[in-house]
């Protein structure tokens, strides 16, 4: 998927993947319920700083801040930007 925007500095865009909808023994979870994902799949990454170098890349999963990043809608789709400082770990 190619999506025409570039984050600048230290930012990266990211797609949340979807919330679960089953819990592990089999419950459905219903929409009203469902927790905002913290989970997604980087899609676009910036250059990084002069003396800090990126780590994350192009479909990596990673996991992040349950409030962390802006919500953004490019091409239909819906997309988090955020500095990687704000991404917790890579799955």
């Amino acid at each position: 998927m190619s999506v025409q925007v570039k984050p600048l500095s230290d930012r990266v865009l990211i797609q949340p993947l979807e919330a679960e909808t089953q819990t592990a023994s089999g419950i459905y979870i219903p929409d009203t319920a469902k927790e905002k994902p913290m989970k997604g799949k980087v899609v676009a990454v910036g250059p990084g700083k002069a003396d800090e170098p990126m780590t994350v890349k192009d479909g990596d999963t990673v996991l992040y801040g349950k409030y962390a990043g802006t919500e953004l809608s490019v091409d239909g789709g819906e997309y988090l930007i955020m500095r990687e400082s704000d991404i917790f770990a890579i799955v």
